[in-house]
């Protein structure tokens, strides 16, 4: 494992360092200004992931949080930390390698044996090979992702609204892997860089994938995860903490949705005052800080004012990881917020594309500190009722889940109606804005070609 670690180390540098002197000598663009880079940013992000899962089980075993019972895993199936790390590093070498190739392959500093589409093409086969082997130990992945799409017509489980969570902070990846589909169907990876018919990528200039699919993309976790919520509270009758939580996918859906299909701010700040942009500035900063006060007090079970705004029962023994964690949340939940708009909006507060791959992996890094508090918390106080007994064994097993028969409880008429009252609300709201958007973008493209 540490010959391999000093491997990614010295093929890291290798790319910095011609990418660096690259830009330097010649004033060529970088990597990240190559064709085929979302290709790589969209599988970095995948290998990223799969690097801090291997940090989320070390950490959750160093400070013996029983995550294998709250996730109700089968222990014959989970991998230890340095299983996981072995085969990270691997996908590390094998990502590097072929990006090396593909960064020397376009700067000509190597035959051109074959395009440098290729490149990408084939680190495209080999991330599809590593989600299908194992497949012992991948069919059960498959299935919980299935369990969190079916979410609306299924009793969503701890594990399930877990990876739903993950997915509202994948959705740069998301949007990158959109792109790959396009980039490898339409057979542009075949076809030289420097011809013009590369320069253009015209499915990606079309309207079903610009304003149609990428927009879907960003939308799909929340929604996704709005329904579990609302599902939780027709499994349960509780509006609390349900309703409330589903609130906060609600205004995030609305930040997402006026920043993507609005285009009022361009035309009417020609013409007087910003109102627009003050209300979206109005509606982002309310959504961020509404998620990152959940993210303390609901999720973590920290903020009490008897407990130096901590909780009781602490698991790690450090009080400041907690107050840092803390401050470092606040701040990206704000950036978090900005990845949700769709690239190429128009948006005056969308980030850059240059700083993508960095808000994209401070992103995952956020939602991993997020799991470590979060397991911590359902370890102490089981918070939502997931599981029928209090009571988490110090050794991993998954006893409980198997002893306890899960009986569905009967809920009332009220209940259902309240769930579809709020989610015809949403959809209202949604259809609304778009509706507008769309009408106010014909309006301001007529008194455009009037003048």
């Amino acid at each position: 494992l540490g010959y391999r670690l000093g491997m990614c180390a010295i093929l890291t540098l290798w790319v910095a360092w011609d990418c660096i002197w690259g830009y330097v000598r010649n004033g060529n663009s970088t990597i990240g200004g190559r064709t085929a880079f979302p290709v790589f940013r969209g599988c970095g992000g995948l290998l990223l992931l799969h690097w801090f899962w291997g940090a989320s089980v070390y950490v959750w075993n160093r400070f013996r949080i029983n995550y294998i019972f709250l996730f109700d895993l089968d222990p014959r199936t989970v991998d230890s930390p340095i299983t996981i790390f072995n085969d990270v590093v691997d996908e590390t070498l094998v990502f590097m390698f072929l990006m090396l190739l593909y960064y020397k392959s376009g700067a000509h500093d190597i035959p051109d044996l074959v395009p440098p589409g290729v490149y990408p093409f084939l680190l495209v086969v080999y991330v599809l090979a590593c989600f299908i082997f194992p497949v012992r130990t991948k069919i059960s992945m498959w299935n919980n992702i299935w369990n969190v799409i079916n979410t609306p017509f299924s009793s969503p489980t701890f594990f399930t609204i877990y990876i739903a969570d993950v997915f509202t902070s994948m959705v740069k990846v998301f949007q990158d892997i959109a792109w790959t589909v396009g980039f490898i169907a339409s057979g542009d990876f075949l076809v030289d860089e420097d011809s013009p018919k590369m320069l253009k990528h015209k499915w990606a200039h079309s309207f079903w994938y610009k304003n149609v699919l990428i927009p879907i993309v960003c939308l799909m976790p929340l929604w996704i995860r709005f329904g579990q919520c609302l599902r939780r509270y027709l499994d349960t009758g509780k509006r609390m903490p349900n309703l409330a939580n589903a609130l906060k996918y609600t205004m995030s859906q609305m930040v997402t949705l006026f920043g993507a299909f609005h285009p009022l701010y361009e035309f009417y700040s020609k013409k007087g005052p910003d109102y627009f942009q003050f209300f979206w500035m109005a509606l982002f900063v309310s959504s961020s800080l509404y998620s990152f006060w959940w993210d303390v007090v609901m999720d973590w079970g920290l903020g009490r004012k008897d407990h130096w705004f901590l909780g009781p029962r602490l698991m790690f023994p450090i009080r400041s990881y907690y107050y840092g964690v803390m401050v470092v949340d606040l701040v990206l939940r704000f950036m978090w917020v900005l990845t949700l708009l769709p690239p190429q909006s128009g948006a005056k507060f969308e980030i850059p594309q240059y700083l993508t791959a960095v808000t994209m992996s401070l992103e995952l890094m956020r939602r991993t500190l997020w799991g470590f508090f979060r397991l911590e918390n359902e370890h102490r106080n089981n918070t939502e009722q997931y599981r029928r007994v209090s009571f988490v064994p110090l050794h991993f097993n998954t006893g409980h889940g198997r002893k306890y028969s899960r009986e569905r409880e009967h809920v009332g008429w009220s209940v259902l109606a309240e769930v579809l009252g709020v989610t015809v609300l949403v959809v209202s709201v949604s259809t609304a804005s778009v509706i507008a958007a769309q009408r106010a973008s014909r309006s301001a493209s007529d008194d455009a070609s009037e003048l």
